[in-house]
């Protein structure tokens, strides 16, 4: 389980930004995690606990924001999310698009004073 791997970057990553700014509490993280990331954002929340165990961040709370993997489709432009319908347009029917999101892995918000 590489979560717990990237849960301690993400930790440190915060713990810079808090020391840069200053920051004495960092309240909650937000985190952005693509569908299509190598990230299970389940696995994330599962291992959070014991990352910040006995650590300054150990009542930090963690709030993940799934973002859909979303294609356009080659053949008639539909946007669609391409785990939900399976790589097929449900427009025409197409199997040839282009990625537009879904692989992110983001800190989009460090909530801290």
């Amino acid at each position: 389980m590489h979560e717990l791997g990237i849960v301690y970057e993400v930790i440190k990553i915060v713990d810079g930004f808090a020391k840069e700014n200053n920051l004495t509490t960092v309240d909650k993280i937000v985190l952005e995690v693509g569908q299509l990331s190598q990230a299970i954002p389940r696995f994330i929340e599962e291992c959070y606990p014991a990352a910040v165990s006995e650590t300054a961040y150990e009542n930090t709370k963690l709030e993940i924001i799934v973002l859909p993997a979303k294609a356009k489709c080659k053949a008639c432009n539909e946007v669609y999310n391409i785990i939900e319908h399976r790589k097929i347009c449900p427009e025409c029917q197409g199997d040839e698009y282009k990625l537009i999101s879904g692989q992110e892995f983001n800190i989009k918000e460090i909530v801290a004073f």
